[in-house]
């Protein structure tokens, strides 16, 4: 496009200072500059930053009697549930993923700053005795499953693995996968796809300007999936494929089910379109998000919205009123996604003012030390409101949820609790199994041994663990790093 025609596109948007600095560029960077102008459909962006202003001027009113607990037809306790009903619902989904009909989205966008990594947090090994990443640990979860399903039904069902990627992370996440041979999964029942990104606005509604050829965008956030998975053609690869159950969770939770059969089962037997898995909350003061009913419709509620009343109540039998503690876990029929991808742009805009850096009229870039514009992000619940039948499964804590998000400064959710509740619920297995540990012995068992604490009482019954570190693991595996192992 020449530089006029150009000039005229941004000016019927009102965005025609991205290209003041247009004579001082060279070829180069006028054509990075072109490129990534014309990438954006500008007409829509302004719409974007139009809705978000308007959001931002809307003042919510935090009205107790529009809040409302997740009825309990729509609520299942796994803790609380029979043996022979998890049995059930663990068989229904063991089924659908034999017959090939259960794909993963993984969100894997993450760079891993606050760890003080910078590389995909997948990437991250939080120091177990084996040195398995979390990526790994999460493919070799598949690979179990598969087997466990195979096994069951006699049909050898594979799993399809999507991978949302950042633009930072595609390209390492990829090298990484093929380094390892994919962890033992078949190359391509692995799909990588994109996450998007929004421009950087400041508070006038302008596009921001990073570089004087280049524009200041940040990640449209987890609810940029659907685009996603639209633009990029991934909802054609899942019908192509024939799945049907889709299990979404971010990559930073040590202990995630992968492609849960239980989850899967349970959300089939309901014909849910949309469901959730949740943890209790483990104090009226802990800083999550609660699943709710908010106006007769299904949502997140962030703990800073609610009034400290409705934070604080308790049913008669003591529990927390509202204690769906939301971890990013999420299930979705394939044609749900495909509804809810023809109407993303409706989803909710979450808006931050932020210290962006910008360049200046002389084209000097700065760094301000108060914010000065806005990032927008949607998240991936904001479609829980569009279900036709949203439901939700508790599960225990301290079997399924350790969220790695920080260094271990911070004492919490970092790599020290994320390997300490590994190794907890490694240990909680080995005494199911009729097995002898200590609190102080650290043993790992191999997602390809063990999928949930089962395949383990042949190996463990009667054993005393006094070994520390030790790996358990599956034949096909090889003790590494000099690491006490057994199989």
């Amino acid at each position: 496009m020449s530089f006029e025609k150009l000039q005229e596109s941004l000016k019927a948007h009102g965005q025609e200072h991205l290209i003041r600095f247009w004579p001082e560029l060279s070829d180069n960077e006028r054509a990075q500059l072109s490129n990534e102008i014309l990438k954006l459909n500008l007409t829509e962006i302004n719409e974007i930053f139009r809705r978000a202003n308007e959001t931002t001027k809307i003042i919510q009113e935090k009205l107790d009697d529009d809040l409302k607990p997740i009825p309990q037809t729509h609520y299942e306790s796994v803790p609380n549930l029979t043996s022979e009903k998890v049995i059930e619902y663990e068989n229904i989904g063991l089924k659908e993923i034999s017959e090939g009909r259960v794909g993963v989205l993984l969100l894997a966008g993450g760079q891993a700053t606050r760890l003080g990594f910078g590389h995909p947090k997948g990437m991250y090994d939080v120091g177990l005795p084996s040195k398995k990443t979390l990526f790994q640990i999460q493919a070799e979860r598949i690979v179990r499953i598969q087997e466990m399903a195979a096994q069951k039904y006699g049909k050898q069902g594979k799993i399809t693995w999507y991978i949302m990627t950042s633009e930072h992370t595609m390209a390492p996440t990829k090298e990484f996968f093929k380094n390892h041979d994919y962890f033992g999964l078949c190359e391509e029942d692995i799909v990588y796809f994109e996450q998007g990104r929004l421009p950087c606005f400041d508070f006038d509604g302008k596009i921001i300007l990073d570089e004087k050829y280049h524009l200041s965008s940040a990640p449209d956030g987890n609810g940029g999936l659907y685009r996603a998975l639209k633009t990029q053609g991934v909802l054609n690869d899942i019908d192509r494929r024939n799945v049907k159950h889709l299990h979404a969770h971010s990559v930073d939770n040590i202990l995630i089910k992968v492609a849960d059969p239980v989850f899967i089962g349970y959300c089939k037997s309901k014909n849910a379109d949309c469901a959730a898995k949740v943890v209790q909350k483990s104090a009226p003061s802990e800083a999550v998000g609660v699943v709710c009913r908010v106006n007769g419709h299904y949502k997140v509620v962030e703990y800073s919205e609610m009034t400290e009343e409705a934070t604080n109540r308790r049913n008669t039998d003591g529990r927390l009123t509202f204690s769906a503690g939301n971890i990013c876990n999420h299930y979705f029929s394939s044609e749900f996604l495909s509804k809810i991808c023809d109407f993303e742009s409706k989803l909710k805009l979450h808006v931050a003012k932020k210290k962006i850096p910008y360049v200046n009229e002389n084209g000097v870039r700065q760094k301000p030390t108060e914010p000065n514009g806005i990032k927008m992000e949607k998240f991936i619940f904001d479609v829980f409101e569009f279900a036709d039948n949203f439901i939700c499964l508790e599960v225990a804590r301290d079997v399924e949820f350790s969220a790695l998000k920080n260094a271990d400064s911070a004492k919490k959710d970092c790599p020290s609790t994320a390997r300490e509740d590994l190794l907890r619920l490694h240990r909680k297995y080995i005494r199911e199994a009729g097995g002898e540990i200590a609190d102080n012995i650290d043993v790992e068992i191999s997602p390809l041994l063990s999928y949930g604490g089962e395949n383990l009482e042949d190996l463990v019954k009667g054993e005393v663990f006094a070994i520390t570190p030790f790996h358990l693991h599956s034949i096909r595996e090889s003790a590494t790093n000099g690491v006490n192992g057994k199989h």
